[in-house]
């Protein structure tokens, strides 16, 4: 179904041409397990540990053809290329370390240190360059402990 058709069905309930709101994982958060440590840190955070990551995402947008927001499986899949992987921020040690030892593919190198926070605008402004031009605005919210949770 063309955009123009969808339009025409669904013209008169309101529904396209409107801005909607897709909520991933708000009552069962996504779980990513993700290590990292923050490099300049001075407590225990500057050693290598990991942490269950729940995270839920706002999406804005006009439906599309297919008649969502966005497809959920582009949202788990921007998700998802940090599952089962080593957060650092660039000029970590570790990075050359984890070369050395064959696991670079294991690793995610980021300008900025590894926080919930850093975390969260990162998803955001990967999801905004994954998604179609229909999309708005995307909040994402990293949940890294019960007790530290960011939404940029």
């Amino acid at each position: 179904m063309t955009r123009s058709a969808l339009e025409d069905e669904l013209g008169g309930s309101g529904v396209a041409g409107t801005e909607r709101v897709l909520r991933v994982g708000r009552d069962r958060p996504i779980r990513i397990s993700t290590g990292h440590r923050i490099l300049h840190h001075d407590g225990k955070c500057s050693r290598p540990h990991g942490h269950n990551y729940e995270i839920t995402v706002e999406i804005r947008g006009e439906l599309t053809e297919e008649g969502w927001v966005v497809d959920k499986g582009d949202v788990t899949s921007v998700i998802d290329e940090w599952d089962h992987r080593f957060l650092v921020e660039a000029g970590d040690p570790l990075v050359e370390a984890f070369e050395q030892s064959g696991d670079a593919d294991a690793l995610v190198v980021i300008d900025h240190p590894p926080t919930a926070e850093v975390m969260a605008v990162l998803l955001e402004e990967r999801m905004l360059e994954a998604f179609p031009d229909t999309v708005s605005d995307v909040a994402v919210e990293v949940a890294e402990t019960g007790e530290l949770c960011a939404t940029y």
